[in-house]
Parts: structure tokens; C-alpha cells; sequence
């Protein structure tokens, strides 16, 4: 039997092919079962155009079949099958697609799924096969032919025997080696998995022998007199596949319980998801998409473990398990599939191509989410605020990340507690409760809520009547520097900025009394060194002695969230730290008078009262042993 040499292309080229493109050697049985269904579909497009071919649609189907002893899978189609040209231009030259050019033939009918477009699907089975052997019969010729590789030095092409028309590709896997177990592919449980992962979704039943077994009695009883039990085997053919996916079912036939089921399975969650979105698209590209909210975030999620992305199918066949490119970071914890045979693909059809089908789903599916998500707060408050507590954050990361592209996109999602209410609101809630009068967005940040909404810097905003957000994550006051204004509403940090509450009568009161203390405040300044910036009289206390606060864009927040980073010391991020003390308060009284009598003790209350502002703003003393010192040395 002669060889020929492979077409126009060298061992190395074939090597590429087998070993290089596919990134897992898993993906030949979703290859070579992708072919098994275009071929099919040829025969079956066939029989709806000449109904005199007598083919029965329900007799079309696919069956894998084991053989330990001769180590050999094999795929039987009973398709359009080949002749010896076909298989001569199919398989033996690299990248020629005959299902490439049936799809050119017959242009876009709807009842073909042809799968396959780059013809180069077919030799991933030399990734776990030393020799392959291709046993086919074209539709309507008697003549069956057998073609047989070993990937390697070339084919051969013989006249064989086959009855029926179709083809049959047999694999001889290789021998393990190293850490290559390739005897799993010869187990049935390993090939039923592949199935349900890559093509549980081939629209053609894909029958398997499968093994099962249980216990029935003999007739006869042991030495107890129990009834003696034998276990008896059985194989039954089974079809493996699903065939018709539930993404592809319209409402009436697939209840959102069933799509809640069909999530659990799929996705390994025994908890129902939040919501179910079904999206029906058709356009520039056309796709069906079923998405999930999960309930809860899994326990890596905020890792950089965690790996996001829906799955990809083409035709009811799996490309990708985590295709992270159809969605925004900020919408990582979505879960589900998208099922189009649009999206370009590159060719071992793992890799999506960037092109303009891709940016258009995204942009659509995105807009999906964020509505699905909006109409959750509107009219299910409860639930939105329990998917909150899990995916709060990755919303509030998301409008910082990449410089706040996608901030005009998540700020409408975005929660805080309310100091008035002790309630999880909305921006837009806050907004539309405002009074008139108030031109401005309060928040203020602090380790708990409880803190926060008890900061001394609070006093005059809710002397007005103005409610506030409180901030208790890392991340949010970058969240309000990004955003900075929310339906024209600037946003105000309490502890920083100005309140523009003061009238101008207490303002010139505020710089006067500046003016009266300002030898004491420098006093102060130069006891305490560079541990403050400035010293200052307060505007905003009202019934406390003194409050820390900061100049420049980096709050005392910022710092706590700069200072728990791993850098080291002399890379920290500081706040320019600003000592405010409250002129009508007794303590600043005490301070004046041990000013003229007593500058060292007022140098000790300085110092004292520093060390109470750092303790009201959550940071950590330098000192502790001075401060107690320090306390305990005015007695």
C-alpha cells in the first residue's frame, strides 16, 4: 500500500497542527464529533430538498464506541459520507473545509448548523492518536474507502468494504507517557463528560454503549440461610447528548424554574440565582444568550484566582468554557452562555477574534445586565440589596477601574446606608429626598457605620436636616472622586471639604477669631512639628473639642487604606493632616489660659488633644505609653 505525502505542507506544518493549535487534547472528540454532525447535516439538507431519497430524519445519529483491548475510540456517522476524492481534498489537505464550502454552497439556510470552517479540526486527533483511520461511504455510491495516517510520514487511501453510507473515524490512542494519560480516553465515564462538556448540545442524539449493573438474587442462601445475590451486568444503548439546550427553548417551553435548574446543574451552585435574563438577539451578530445573577459571590472571587467569563457555544457546541471578552470586568460575577455562529473565531476556534460582531454583543449583553439589574432595585428592593451585599464592591471596583470608563454605566447601581434612614439608598433615592435648599451630596467615610455617622464633622449637616451617606469600605471614597457629581449634585466629603453651609456673616466671624488666636494656634503647630500641616479653628464642630481632618486630594481614609497596603514604610501614601479645634468648646478655654500661664502644660494638652482628634479618626497613636503619660501627667 503506497503512501502519499499530505498536500503542499511538511511533517512540521502537520505537527503544528496536532500539537500546537488546541490548547487542551481533550478538544479532539468535540472536533471530530463537530465533523460527525456537518456531515449529517449535508445528508439531511439532501433529503429536504429530493424527498425521493426516502431518509428518515429520526434515523440520523452518532455513536462513539470503546475498545480497551485495541485501544481505539471510534466515531461513526451515518451522514453524507465520502468518497475517494473527498477524502482525498478533506483530509488530505490541511485546512481545505468541506463543510466551508457546503456552507458557500447552500448560503444561510436556517435548518443547516454546519460547524466546521477551517478544516483543520480533524487532525487534533493526532494530539492523543498514533494512527488514525477514516472509514467511509458517500450517499448514493456503493464503493467505500479507507483512509489511514499516522500523522506523521503521509496517508493512503484503499478500497474497503462499509454498508451503509457514512463514516467511521477510528483512533488508535497512544500510550501514556510521563504525565500523559491517555488511557482515559478509553474509559466511558471520560468520553460521556467530554460529551456533555463540548457537545451535549449537537442537535443529532449521540448514542454510547454504557454500562450499569445491580444485585438480584440467585435462589440459593449462604451458611446463614441469607439468599445469596450475584451482580449482573448490562449495556444499554443510551443517548448521551442533550440535543436542543435550554437557551434555545422561547418562554412557553422552558419555565424560568427550569432555566433556575438547568443553572444549578451547569454551574455547580446549589442555590437558585437571583434572576434569569433571556436575551433573542439578531443583527449585525445573532445570538441567543440565557444569563445569571448568582445569589452569592464563590469563595475566590475577590482573588485574582478566580477566572470570569461565560461560556461560548457555536451551534450548540462549546468553544469556550470562560469567554471574558463578552462582558466588562465590572459584570465578572454574571454567569451563563452565549450560543452564535457570527462571532469569528480563530482557527482552532478557542480564541475570539476583536472585531466589530464581538464589540457589538458585548455592548448588548451589557446593556441587558445593567437593566436587569436597575429594574431589580426599582421593584425588588430586597433582593437587589442581598445581591449587594454579595457584589457591592465589584460594582464600586468597577467604576474605578480602567481610569472610570464604565462610572456613567454603574453609578446608577450604587448603594450607601443612610444616616437619617440606617437604610441602604440609591444616589437617585437621595437625590429625589434632598429638601430645597440643600445643592450638594454628603458622604463621610469611617471604619463602621456607627462611627461615621457620629464623625464630629457630621454636626452641621445634619443640623440642617441634610442626610448623609456613610462610607465603611476602602474603596468608596475613590468611588466618589471618580463619579464627583451625580444629576448635576456635587459631591461633598464632610470631613474634608467645605460644607457650603456657613453664611458669610459666620464666616468673617470664623476669620476673625482666626485672626484673635492665631499666636495660639501657631503655638500649637510648632509643638506638635510635622505631624500636622496646619492648625486651625473649626467651623464645622459644634459640640467636640477638637477633629482631625486634611488638605489636599488624600483624606484620612485614603491614608488608613494607603497605610493597610502592603508597601513598605517610606512608600505610604499620607494625608496632610489638619488639627481643627472648636473655639466655643471649654477644653480650647483651658488651652488659651494655660497658653499665658503655663506654656509647658499647654504644649502637654496640645499634644493631648492631638492624640484625641487621632483616636476620633479611627488611626492608630504613635505613642501610647506618651499619650497615657501624657493624660495622667495633668492630675
Amino acid at each position: 500500500m503506497s503512501k502519499k505525502q499530505f498536500k503542499a505542507e511538511s511533517k512540521r506544518l502537520l505537527d503544528l497542527m496536532a500539537n500546537s493549535i488546541y490548547t487542551h487534547k481533550e478538544i479532539f472528540l468535540r472536533e471530530v464529533i463537530s465533523n460527525a454532525s456537518d456531515a449529517i447535516d449535508k445528508l439531511n439538507y439532501k433529503a429536504m430538498t429530493d424527498q425521493s431519497l426516502g431518509i428518515n430524519k429520526g434515523d440520523l445519529k452518532i455513536r462513539i464506541s470503546l475498545d480497551k483491548e485495541a485501544r481505539t475510540v471510534t466515531v461513526s456517522d451515518n451522514g453524507i459520507g465520502m468518497n475517494k476524492e473527498d477524502l482525498e481534498r478533506n483530509l488530505g489537505i490541511i485546512a481545505h473545509s468541506g463543510s466551508l464550502d457546503f456552507k458557500t454552497e447552500i448560503g444561510n439556510n436556517t435548518e443547516s448548523n454546519i460547524i466546521g470552517q477551517f478544516g483543520v479540526g480533524f487532525y487534533s486527533t493526532f494530539m492523543v492518536s498514533d494512527k488514525v483511520t477514516v472509514i467511509s461511504k458517500a450517499f448514493g455510491i456503493d464503493q467505500a474507502y479507507q483512509w489511514v495516517s499516522d500523522g506523521l510520514e503521509g496517508y493512503a487511501i484503499t478500497e474497503c468494504e462499509k454498508t451503509d453510507s457514512g463514516t467511521d473515524v477510528i483512533m488508535h490512542i497512544k500510550t501514556d507517557k510521563d504525565i500523559d494519560d491517555y488511557s482515559q480516553y478509553l474509559e466511558a465515564f471520560t468520553i460521556e463528560d467530554l460529551v456533555k462538556k463540548y457537545s451535549d448540545y449537537i442537535r443529532w442524539p449521540i448514542h454510547m454503549d454504557i454500562e450499569s449493573g445491580e444485585y438480584k438474587e440467585t435462589g440459593e442462601t449462604d451458611e446463614n440461610g441469607k439468599p445469596k445475590k450475584e451482580y449482573i451486568t448490562k449495556v444499554q444503548d443510551k443517548v448521551i447528548n442533550s440535543m436542543i439546550p435550554v437557551w434555545q427553548k422561547s418562554k412557553s417551553e422552558a419555565s424560568d424554574e427550569e432555566c433556575k435548574e438547568f443553572y444549578k446543574n451547569k454551574f455547580r451552585d446549589f442555590e437558585d440565582p437571583i434572576s434569569v435574563i433571556r436575551i433573542n438577539a439578531e443583527g449585525t451578530v445573532s445570538y441567543r444568550a440565557m444569563l445569571f445573577i448568582p445569589k452569592r459571590a464563590p469563595y475566590d472571587f475577590y482573588t485574582r484566582d478566580f477566572q470570569p467569563g461565560l461560556q461560548l457555544y457555536s451551534n450548540g457546541v462549546m468553544i469556550m468554557e470562560k469567554c471574558a471578552d463578552l462582558l466588562p470586568s465590572c459584570f465578572r460575577f454574571m454567569r451563563g452562555v452565549v450560543d452564535s455562529s457570527d462571532f469569528s473565531l480563530n482557527i482552532s476556534r478557542e480564541v475570539l477574534q476583536h472585531d466589530r460582531q464581538l464589540r457589538s454583543a458585548e455592548a448588548n449583553l451589557t446593556k441587558k445586565v445593567k437593566a436587569e439589574l436597575e429594574r431589580l432595585m426599582k421593584d425588588e428592593r430586597s433582593v437587589y440589596e442581598e445581591f449587594y451585599k454579595s457584589f457591592g464592591r465589584q460594582i464600586k471596583y468597577g467604576v474605578i477601574d480602567e481610569y472610570g470608563v464604565h462610572k456613567d454605566l454603574l453609578k446608577d447601581l450604587l448603594m450607601f446606608r443612610s444616616a437619617n434612614t440606617d437604610k441602604m439608598t440609591s444616589l437617585d433615592d437621595y437625590v429625589r429626598s434632598m429638601p430645597e435648599g440643600q445643592d450638594r451630596i454628603y458622604f463621610v467615610s469611617a471604619d463602621t457605620f456607627e462611627h461615621a455617622k457620629n464623625l464630629p464633622q457630621t454636626e452641621p449637616v445634619r443640623e440642617k436636616g441634610y442626610d448623609i451617606l456613610c462610607l465603611t469600605e476602602d474603596v468608596d471614597e475613590f468611588v466618589m472622586s471618580a463619579i464627583q457629581t451625580y444629576n448635576e449634585k456635587r459631591f461633598c466629603n464632610v470631613t474634608t471639604d467645605d460644607l457650603g453651609l456657613e453664611s458669610e456673616k459666620e464666616k468673617e466671624e470664623t476669620k476673625t477669631e482666626s485672626e484673635g488666636s492665631k499666636e495660639l494656634l501657631g503655638f500649637v503647630k510648632n509643638t506638635l512639628g510635622d505631624k500636622v500641616t496646619a492648625v486651625r479653628l473649626s467651623h464645622k464642630l459644634r459640640n467636640h473639642a477638637v477633629l482631625l481632618t486634611s488638605d489636599g486630594n488624600v483624606s484620612i481614609e485614603m491614608e488608613k487604606y494607603f497605610m493597610s497596603a502592603p508597601n513598605t514604610d517610606d512608600q505610604k501614601v499620607r494625608a496632610n493632616r489638619v488639627l481643627e479645634l472648636n473655639s466655643k468648646h471649654p477644653a480650647f478655654k483651658a488651652l488659651a489660659d494655660a497658653y499665658a500661664s503655663d506654656k509647658d502644660k499647654a504644649a502637654k494638652m496640645s499634644k493631648i488633644m492631638y492624640d484625641q482628634a487621632v483616636i476620633i479618626a479611627g488611626l492608630p497613636l504613635e505613642d501610647t505609653v506618651e499619650y497615657s503619660d501624657l493624660v495622667f501627667g495633668l492630675f
